[in-house]
This record gives structure tokens, sequence and C-alpha cells, in this order.
């Protein structure tokens, strides 16, 4: 059951119309952007990391064969207010100008370690326990600089602060190894990949096959009050006086406001543009990392941008994200430092929205309830949060150990 009269909640893609009416009431948009009917523009802009959780996921239960994806042309990062490409290959590492030359072989050496390092095979540990070293301890036997490993740790790992380095080290080396699996896989200059015509088509994928397995949806469901037996167990859900019936109540935090508690805003501007960022190799989809240092955050800022290539608007035409975890209330200088590197846009809406955790006992109340999407560019965090409901909702893990070359369907696309 939604409120809404569109798929997906908060993860839709809403057509030029729809935007309008979200964020400038009822007014038509100009003439000159186009047929509202060819954009798609993300409610929560983000990329998929090619061989990431949700990839498996999508595989595993076969949604692949209603979506087609392609990669994304380019990942950079920002450092010292200039844009730079993020090194694919060894190659484009020793060109970089991020690094000088001896800090580039330092680095070489880390990379290489990274690469071969096997949790399972102790023989590429070097002697060193990655469960009790931290992330810091690590980097400086490699004698690396603090912009390097800031890149490392979030154009590369894609932590979103800092609170990695006094960590171990285990989970950024996984992250790394994510990172170059995925930047293997398509051969592209990203790791990322994004459905043509936007992230909307994900759950539109899942309402799919949920249907093929005799799943019922029910759209335009005003107020969606869950109910509750004497025992204070979710048993239904009622809307316009019809009463659903279950066992069990899984929703987003919009639909039990009682049983969440707030744990931060994310911040947001969506600019339509006529062009592609500057300083990103005329990339028609990309993205683009600001370190939390590089601009005297707590946390980091990410710019997105996909165009008429991704079927997300009509040729010509550039949608390009700012978003953050906002940090103060005044959304317009916080996200300054990205909406800068854009050049001019041709419209631009601010958006802010509090993110919610459940707090609930699902085991007393049978409600499983997910938790906000956050500011991170990829699904990453969402997926771990969606896999984790399933197995407290059916008391069995998922095994994603797919043959990723089973893709095929969707990689027929490239």
């Amino acid at each position: 059951m939604d409120r809404n009269d569109y798929y997906g909640g908060d993860s839709t893609s809403l057509n030029l119309n729809q935007l309008w009416k979200k964020f400038r009431g009822e007014d038509k948009p100009p003439a000159h952007l186009g047929s509202s009917k060819d954009y798609n523009v993300d409610m929560v802009p983000k990329f998929m990391m090619a061989n990431g959780t949700l990839v498996r996921t999508l595989i595993h239960t076969n949604v692949t064969k209603y979506l087609s994806f392609k990669a994304v042309d380019g990942s950079f990062v920002f450092s010292k207010g200039k844009i730079h490409k993020v090194p694919a290959t060894d190659m484009e590492a020793l060109k970089s100008p991020l690094m000088g030359l001896f800090e580039k072989r330092r680095a070489r050496n880390f990379f290489i370690y990274v690469q071969n390092y096997d949790e399972a095979d102790p023989k590429t540990h070097q002697g060193l326990d990655l469960t009790t070293l931290t992330t810091k301890e690590l980097i400086a036997k490699y004698g690396l600089v603090d912009d390097t490993v800031d890149f490392i740790g979030h154009a590369l790992a894609l932590h979103r602060d800092d609170r990695h380095l006094n960590e171990p080290a285990l989970d950024t080396v996984k992250r790394m190894k994510l990172y170059s699996e995925s930047l293997a896989r398509f051969q592209g200059g990203s790791p990322y990949i994004y459905p043509l015509y936007g992230l909307g088509e994900l759950p539109q994928g899942f309402a799919r096959l949920s249907a093929v397995y005799g799943g019922t949806y029910m759209l335009s469901k005003p107020e969606c009050k869950v109910e509750f037996d004497m025992e204070g167990k979710a048993c239904g859900v009622t809307s316009e006086g019809e009463t659903a019936k279950c066992k069990k109540v899984v929703c987003d935090p919009s639909y039990l406001t009682n049983k969440v508690r707030k744990i931060g805003k994310v911040a947001r501007a969506i600019a339509i543009m006529s062009h592609p960022i500057p300083n990103t190799n005329e990339s028609h989809s990309v993205q683009i990392i600001l370190p939390q240092k590089q601009l005297g955050r707590n946390s980091d800022m990410y710019v997105f941008c996909c165009s008429y290539t991704h079927n997300v608007a009509p040729k010509g035409k550039f949608i390009a994200f700012v978003s953050a975890e906002a940090e103060s209330d005044n959304i317009q200088s916080e996200l300054k430092p990205g909406i800068d590197l854009l050049g001019p846009v041709d419209e631009l809406f601010f958006d802010m929205y509090d993110r919610y955790e459940p707090v609930n006992e699902p085991s007393l109340d049978n409600c499983f309830i997910s938790t906000s999407y956050d500011a991170t560019t990829h699904f990453e965090t969402t997926v771990t949060d969606v896999l984790n409901m399933y197995t407290m909702i059916t008391g069995k893990t998922i095994d994603l150990s797919v043959d990723l070359s089973a893709a095929s369907a969707a990689e027929e696309e490239y």
C-alpha cells in the first residue's frame, strides 16, 4: 500500500510536471525545458557499484530482466580547489596530478597490497592483522601523505567522514577492493552503473516481480493507519475504511512516526542544465566527491550528474544533484561549493529532508521499518539495511555469491 500515486516512495523519479508541483507549487514548467515525460528526476540520486550488493541482489532476484543499465562515464574528486579524475588504473595513477612522483610509487605499493589481499589467505596479509590494525596505522606503513590518505578514504573507499582512520583497516581494504572490482567489471571510466530512465525503475522492477508471485499493489491509499492487537502486535493496515489484515508490517519511517527517531538531515540541490559539468572531460554521467577536509566540513559532499544518454532528460539536457548531510539550516550556502562546480544552470531547486531510523523491537510489535536514505552516492548502505530487514522478517540470510556474469541480459546494453 502506498499513499502516493506512483511506485517507490522516496526513491521515485519524477517527470517535469511532478517536479514542478513538488518544488514550485502549481505553476507549469517553462516550455523551453522540453516535454515533461522526457524527464526522470531521481528523488534520491545514487549510482550503483557495478560489483556491489545491489547488483548482486538484482541478479539473485532476476529483477535485472526488467532493467537496462549503462556504465557511468567518470568519477572525480575535488582537491585544492580543482576537479581531478579518480585514477582508474596504474597508468592513470602515474599520470594523475593528485600526487607527486615519489608519492605515486608509495601509493602504487599500497594499491598492490590491497589488490593482492585475500582475507582467507594469510600469505597475502604480510604479517598484518587488519581486524586490529587501524586504517591510519596500515597507511602509515606505506608513508602516504595526508592528501593521499584523504583521496584513498573518500574517493576510493567511499567513506563519508574520517572516522574510518581509527577503525580496523579491513573494512577500508574491502571497500577499495569493491571499487577496483567494480571498475574492472565494465572497463568504463568509473565503477558505477545506472539504470536507463532513472532509479524509479528499481522499485517498479521489484513491483513487477512481486506481482508475478501474487503480490498486490495499492497506490493512492491515504492515511494507511497500522492497526495493533491487544498485545501491541501489528495486525493490519487501514485506509479509507478498509483494512488489509496481516501478520507483519514492513514500511518506511513516514508510516510509523512514533516508532522512529531523527538521526540527521540531508540537504540537496537539483539543477537542470544545458551542458555537462565543466572540467569533467565532457562526461554525460559523472560523480564528483568533495571530501570533508577540502571544505572544512564534518562529512563529504557529493555531486552527481546524468543526462539524456541515460534517458532521464530530453536531448541536450543534463540533471545535476548536489547532496550532503546537512550541518546547518542555510542549505544554499552549505551546498555552494558543489553548486559552484556546475557552471550556468537553467533551473535550480533546493530540498532538505529529515533522516530517521527505527527504535522499535520488531519481535514485540511485528513492525519492520527501514532507515531513511542517506546522502551517500551509492546504494551499499541502503541494501545492507534491506538485507538485515529480510533476515529479521524471514529468519533467513540470502546467499549473494551470485555468478556476476549471469547478468548477461543486463550487460547486452553496453
